[in-house]
């Protein structure tokens, strides 16, 4: 666990105060306590703690709805070629795999999540619950590369699944199904395609041929704005907005046991499960308080994404801990921020970094070499890459469309087999050209992915060298 990360709740975490109890009057029995509304200073520090522990299920929602838009619950959306620069529906996407992805509904009855034989293809089938846990991950890692039939049930479900079908149940009614599959490059796109098209989702009541559920209502129109993203939608919500979508959330998608000591946090603040939450009822001072305290929380959790900690003393951060968060909810909403739908370790490392060797702010005006030795290029069993990022965490428009390099490139190695990549904003001259990462003119920050980690990664004992500044 990184310190920064597991540290920024209390950094967004002012001291709770609680009110001293007042006494009933006494009609000859023991005094009733009751428990005092929190003060102003106890209101804003009890705003920040929720909203760092609602960040992450609120921009799922939002996610969520802008990606339902175009494609419906329960149904899979494919992309057929890698996001470029005008994709922006998640944060620090991959150029890596295709990406076969669903928002699912499991509030009616469960979905059953159908898959191919890939013929060992390396696959995944991340499932994340509301709170960014991922709770399942079929796919070569844990499943094989067989055909194969999941029943995802939702967390009240009750009832008997078809014999044989394996049950995966999800702690919430939401779930995000974050598909992946490997392409290596444009001219595998046509193989990808014949096993997303196999790729299905079905309702158990049509499993078999069974009877179909009915078709729900087309959605109320939304006033959602299509065209930004969600981190800027969470973040232009004023707090009662916020913490309404959150309070809307919580019937379905309940907190879960280890998260006993905030639902009590949740209650002295006001939030009913699935009742508005309404700062114009309280006075003013108590409402400026509620205000402050999620503005000075998303302003933590934007911070500690940007500031990181650089855990090899070279710029680089090593996020082994994603995935699954327990209550660590600074480190969770950081991750959320910073790359909505992290794997498991286990199925993918990444490493970050926005300085360079010298601890300098990275600049698309500088020239930049990684280098890996021969015996240092990225223990990965399935591949690895290096993808590059601007400031909003999207892809930087680039004359050659390229947003990452990795194992899966036609790379020119040196002669004794180690490795230069080229981080720069102009076009390199000659063979370097092969190797070059496309940069902006201004701020950037970049991410290496190593998918199906080696265990020297999983422990700790690979880190990435140094970016260093060639000028």
């Amino acid at each position: 666990m990184k310190p920064s990360l597991c540290q920024l709740a209390s950094a967004v975490t002012l001291a709770v105060m609680l009110s001293g109890c007042a006494s009933a009057p006494d009609h000859g029995t023991s005094p009733a306590v009751a428990e005092q509304p929190p003060s102003d200073q106890a209101m804003k520090a009890l705003s920040a703690e929720v909203f760092t522990f609602a960040y992450p299920m609120v921009l799922m929602d939002v996610t969520r709805e802008l990606m339902t838009l175009r494609t419906p619950a329960n149904t899979f959306h494919h992309k057929r070629t890698f996001p470029d620069a005008s994709f922006t529906d998640v944060v620090s996407p991959n150029a890596d795999t295709l990406y076969s992805s669903a928002w699912l509904d499991l509030s009616r009855e469960p979905v059953i999540l159908s898959v191919p034989d890939t013929y060992g293809r390396y696959y995944l089938m991340p499932l994340m619950d509301a709170w960014t846990n991922v709770f399942a991950s079929p796919g070569k890692r844990t499943t094989g590369t067989r055909r194969g039939n999941f029943a995802i049930t939702g967390p009240d479900w009750r009832g008997t699944l078809p014999k044989g079908m394996q049950e995966i149940r999800s702690p919430t009614s939401m779930v995000w199904l974050i598909g992946r599959t490997q392409a290596n490059g444009k001219q595998d796109f046509p193989a990808v395609h014949r096993l997303q098209d196999q790729y299905r989702l079905t309702p158990l009541s049509a499993w078999g041929g069974g009877r179909r559920v009915p078709e729900r209502a087309a959605p109320r129109p939304t006033a959602i704005d299509p065209e930004s993203s969600p981190v800027e939608l969470v973040a232009a919500m004023d707090a009662q907005a916020f913490f309404t979508r959150f309070a809307a959330l919580l019937p379905a998608n309940p907190p879960a046991p280890a998260d006993a000591a905030m639902v009590d946090k949740l209650r002295r603040m006001g939030i009913t499960p699935g009742v508005p939450f309404k700062t114009t009822v309280m006075e003013p001072s108590t409402a400026r308080a509620v205000q402050e305290g999620a503005t000075a929380a998303l302003a933590a959790i934007v911070q500690g994404a940007r500031k990181g900690n650089a855990d090899a003393g070279n710029g680089w951060v090593m996020h082994r801990d994603l995935g699954t968060y327990g209550t660590s909810y600074g480190r969770r909403a950081v991750t959320a921020w910073v790359g909505l739908g992290a794997n498991l370790p286990e199925d993918a490392i990444y490493a970050s970094t926005r300085t360079d060797a010298n601890g300098k702010p990275l600049q698309g005006g500088a020239r930049y070499v990684l280098h890996f030795d021969k015996d240092q290029l990225p223990p990965a069993r399935a591949f690895w890459s290096l993808t590059l990022y601007n400031d909003r965490q999207a892809f930087i428009p680039n004359p050659i469309q390229r947003y990452a390099v990795g194992s899966r490139d036609r790379l020119r190695y040196n002669r004794d087999g180690s490795l230069d990549i080229y981080i720069q904003h102009e076009r390199p001259a000659g063979a370097k050209a092969a190797n070059w990462l496309p940069a902006p003119p201004d701020g950037l920050n970049m991410m290496l992915r190593a998918y199906w980690p080696e265990q020297v990664l999983l422990d700790g004992n690979w880190m990435p060298p140094a970016v260093m500044q060639v000028d």
